[in-house]
C-alpha cells in the first residue's frame, strides 16, 4: 500500500472536506528521478545554487524544454558539460511516452501514453478550422455549434485544443462516463500532467512539419526539425476529476501559465469538476484567472443524482450557490456541461429548469448529446429533441451550443476516455 493507503467509499471521501482542506486519493507512486517539469525557477535555482552553479542556468534549462522543446540535457549546448550530466542524473526528462495515437475522420486525435510506473492515461487534440470559432459562427475547436451557425471556412491554418487528463481511472462514479468503468488507480503528479502535454505537442509537431522535397518524391531522408507547436487551448476534462488532484492541477496550471514556461494565458485554459463544492470554492479564491466549466448534466437533484453520485453529497443546493461565488470572484462565465441522455434529461421541463439555472449563474450551456459507451445503457436524443431542448434554452436568451460529435468513432468523445491496462 502507498502512503497515501486505499481509498473509501465516495460519500467517505467527499462528505467532510471543508473548503480549504486537504484530501489524496489512491495510492502513491514515487519516481526514481523527480520529473523536471515539477520544477519552478526558483526550486531549481536553489538546487543549482546548492551544488555551486549560477541560478541563472535555471532559465537557460527552462528555455530548452519549453521553449525549445528540447528533452535531452545533453543537447542544451549552452550549460557547462558537468551541469547537463548533473541534471540527466538528478531529473527524468522525459515527456509521457506516446504508445498509441488513434484518428478520426475528423481529425480528433487519441493519445495513449505510458506513465513511468506503465499507467495509461488518455489524451484528446481537438483540431477545427482557425476561423470556425462560435463568435464567428461556425463550429468551435471543440465542435460546438452556436444557433445560426453559418458554413465553416479558411481550412489553411488549424484550431488546437488538448484535453487533458488528470487522474488513471476515476473515482467519481458517473453512471455515463467511461472513465470510471476500469476502476480508479491514482493521481497524476504535476510533472506527469505538464509531461502529458508535452509529450501530445511533441507528437502534433512532428505530424506538421512539412516534408522535404526528397520526403516526398521518395520517402526517404531525415525530417526537418519540428516546430514547436502551442495549443490554442487547454481542457482538462480527460480522465478524472481534477478537483480531486487539486494540489498537483494547480501546479500544472501554473507551468502552463508562466512565461518562464509555456506562457498561455489563463482564459485559454478550462477546468471542469462533476462538483466538488469546497474545491470550487478554494479555486474561487486563487489568481490563476482560469475558466471553469461544471458537469451538470441533470437540472433538478431527482433527475442529477441518477447518474451523478456526488449530487447526494452536494446537491444543487449547494453547488449552484459556490458556482456564484466562483462568477463573482472571478467575473467570468461559467460554462455548464450538460450531456442530454434520451429519455432520463432530454425533456422539455428538464430544458426550463436548466434555463432558470444558466439564467441565475449567467452561466453559458454546452449540449452535448450522449456519446455511447460499450457496456452501458445510455443513448443519444432523436435529433429533432436534443434541437427542441437548445431551443427553449435559446428562446430565453441564453448562451448555448450544441456540440457536433467529434472523436466518437475512437472512442475520444465526451464521456467516453477509459483507463486502459497494460499489455
Amino acid at each position: 500500500m502507498g502512503e497515501w493507503g486505499q481509498i473509501g467509499p465516495l460519500h467517505a471521501l467527499f462528505l467532510d472536506l471543508a473548503p480549504g482542506s486537504s484530501f489524496k486519493v489512491g495510492m502513491s507512486f514515487v519516481l526514481e528521478k523527480p520529473p523536471v517539469f515539477a520544477e519552478t525557477p526558483d526550486s531549481l535555482a536553489a538546487r543549482l545554487v546548492a551544488i555551486g552553479e549560477k541560478a541563472f542556468r535555471a532559465g537557460q534549462v527552462f528555455d530548452w524544454l519549453y521553449k525549445k522543446r528540447v528533452f535531452a540535457p545533453a543537447d542544451m549546448k549552452n550549460l557547462p558539460v558537468s551541469l547537463r550530466t548533473w541534471l540527466a542524473g538528478t531529473f527524468d526528462f522525459e515527456p509521457n511516452q506516446p504508445v498509441r495515437e488513434s484518428i478520426s475522420g475528423d481529425e480528433t486525435r487519441k493519445h495513449l501514453q505510458r506513465l513511468r510506473d506503465g499507467s495509461l492515461v488518455e489524451t484528446v487534440l481537438l483540431s477545427a478550422p482557425r476561423e470556425a470559432e462560435s463568435e464567428d459562427g461556425g463550429a468551435d475547436a471543440e465542435g460546438r455549434v452556436p444557433s445560426g451557425a453559418g458554413a465553416v471556412t479558411g481550412h489553411s491554418r488549424r484550431r488546437l485544443t488538448v484535453c487533458l487528463s488528470t487522474q488513471v481511472g476515476c473515482a467519481m462514479g458517473c453512471r455515463f462516463c467511461a472513465s470510471g468503468l476500469e476502476g480508479f488507480s491514482r493521481n497524476l503528479s504535476a510533472g506527469e500532467i505538464v509531461g502529458q502535454l508535452l509529450s501530445a505537442l511533441s507528437v502534433a509537431a512532428r505530424e506538421a512539419a512539412p516534408k522535404t522535397a526528397r520526403d516526398v518524391v521518395s520517402g526517404a531522408g531525415s525530417p526537418p526539425p519540428a516546430v514547436p507547436v502551442l495549443p490554442d487551448n487547454i481542457v482538462v476534462m480527460g480522465m478524472g476529476e481534477p478537483f480531486a488532484n487539486y494540489d498537483n492541477l494547480l501546479a500544472a496550471l501554473r507551468v502552463f501559465n508562466a512565461p518562464w514556461a509555456l506562457g498561455l494565458g489563463a482564459r485559454r485554459v478550462t477546468v471542469s469538476t462533476c462538483g466538488l463544492v469546497p474545491r470550487i470554492l478554494d479555486f474561487a479564491r486563487e489568481s490563476l484567472g482560469t475558466r471553469l466549466a461544471v458537469s451538470l448534466h441533470g437540472a433538478t437533484n431527482a433527475v442529477r443524482e441518477q447518474i451523478m453520485p456526488i449530487n447526494k453529497t452536494w446537491p444543487l443546493e449547494k453547488l449552484l450557490p459556490a458556482c456564484e461565488v466562483f462568477s463573482r470572484e472571478h467575473g467570468r462565465m461559467l460554462t455548464l456541461e450538460y450531456i442530454l441522455i434520451d429519455g432520463l434529461n432530454d425533456s422539455s421541463g428538464q430544458a426550463l429548469a436548466l434555463a432558470g439555472i444558466a439564467a441565475r449563474l449567467h452561466a453559458h450551456v454546452n449540449l452535448i448529446p450522449c456519446n455511447p459507451v460499450p457496456g452501458l445503457p445510455w443513448r443519444r436524443p432523436p435529433s429533432a429533441r436534443s434541437a427542441r431542448f437548445f431551443d427553449i434554452l435559446c428562446h430565453r436568451n441564453i448562451s448555448a451550443t450544441l456540440r457536433r460529435e467529434k472523436g466518437a468513432g475512437i472512442d475520444a468523445a465526451c464521456g467516453q476516455l477509459r483507463r486502459q491496462h497494460a499489455a
